[in-house]
C-alpha cells in the first residue's frame, strides 16, 4: 500500500479508493492502516505528498511550483502553499531559497517496516574507486544541506560530473544510536584524479576495493535503514562471512534531482572478509 501511494499521488487517494486497493471495507482498511502505520491514513497520504514536494523544490529548482503543486496530488497552488507553511512554517518559495530541515525532519517520520521477509543479497567483488568526499558532520536533518554543498561543487569543478560518475555516500553512525551533533556521514562523487583545494572543503579520498555483500533498494532513501537492518540483524548470522574493517556505503543509481522516490536505487555494500 505504502508503494501504490507513492505511484500514484496524483490521483485522488481517498480512504474508498484505497480501500478497494487493499480489498477491506473502509472501516478496516482505515483501522489496520492507522495500526500499522501509526497514522492515518489521510495524514499519511498528505505527509508523502509535502515530501516528494519539499525535495522537488529544492533539488529541481527549473520546476515551477504551481506544476510541483499538481503533480503531487494537490488540487491548486493556494491549498499547497497553506499545508506547506502550516506544516513547516516556511512557503514553497521560502523553503526553496533556504530549507529548514529541522521542521522538515519533525513532520517526516516514515512508518517502520517490522515484518521481517527474505531479501536478494549477493556476494561481488567491489573495485577500489577514487572519490571526491564531503564530510557531512552533524545532525542527520542537515545532510541534505551537505548535498546542496556538494552539488555546487560538482557544477563549479565539473571533476564528477553528475551523469557521467558514480556517486556514493559513506555511513560511519546509526542515527538512532549516537548524538545528533556526533553523527558522520561522507557525501561521495567518482573522480579520475586529484582533488584540489576547493571552498567547498571537498577532499580526495578512496573507498577500498574486496568482496562486499550487495542488496538493492528500491524507493525513498528513508527507507534504506530497513535494508541494513536486514543485512547485520538477519543474513550475517547465518551467512558464515565476516565483517572488514571497512565503512559500508550507499551507490546511488539515480538521484532525486532526475526522478520521483518511487523510481530511486540505491544499491548498499557491506564489506566482508576474504
Amino acid at each position: 500500500m505504502f508503494e501504490y501511494i507513492e505511484r500514484h499521488l496524483g490521483e485522488a487517494l481517498d480512504v474508498e479508493q484505497l480501500s478497494q486497493v487493499a480489498h477491506f471495507s473502509k472501516f478496516h482498511f482505515h483501522r489496520q492502516f492507522s495500526l500499522y502505520a501509526g497514522i492515518g491514513i489521510s495524514a499519511y497520504v498528505r505527509m508523502v505528498r509535502l515530501r516528494h514536494a519539499s525535495y522537488r523544490l529544492v533539488f529541481r529548482k527549473h520546476e515551477r511550483i504551481t506544476d510541483i503543486a499538481l503533480d503531487v496530488g494537490f488540487e491548486n497552488p493556494e491549498s499547497f502553499s497553506r499545508a506547506f507553511r502550516q506544516a513547516f512554517g516556511q512557503s514553497p518559495s521560502q523553503f526553496r531559497k533556504r530549507p529548514q530541515w529541522q521542521p522538515w525532519n519533525e513532520q517526516f517520520c516514515l512508518p517502520t517496516m517490522t515484518r521481517s521477509r527474505k531479501m536478494e543479497v549477493k556476494i561481488v567483488d567491489f573495485k577500489e574507486t577514487k572519490v571526491a568526499v564531503l564530510e557531512h558532520r552533524g545532525p542527520p536533518e542537515q545532510v541534505n544541506d551537505s548535498v546542496l554543498h556538494f552539488i555546487d561543487w560538482r557544477k563549479q569543478s565539473g571533476l564528477s560530473p553528475v551523469k557521467t560518475s558514480r556517486t556514493f555516500g559513506v555511513i560511519y553512525d546509526d542515527p538512532n544510536t549516537v548524538e545528533p551533533e556526533q553523527f558522520r556521514f561522507d557525501i561521495c562523487g567518482e573522480v579520475a584524479g586529484e582533488v584540489p583545494r576547493n571552498p567547498q572543503g571537498v577532499k580526495g579520498r578512496t573507498i577500498p576495493g574486496g568482496r562486499c555483500a550487495a542488496i538493492r533498494h528500491h524507493g525513498p532513501h528513508e527507507r534504506l535503514g530497513e535494508k541494513l537492518y536486514y543485512l547485520y540483524r538477519d543474513w550475517l548470522p547465518g551467512s558464515g562471512e565476516e565483517l572488514r574493517d571497512a565503512r559500508l556505503f550507499f551507490h546511488y543509481l539515480n538521484l532525486r534531482s532526475e526522478v520521483a522516490d518511487h523510481e530511486l536505487l540505491t544499491d548498499i555494500y557491506l564489506p566482508l572478509k576474504g
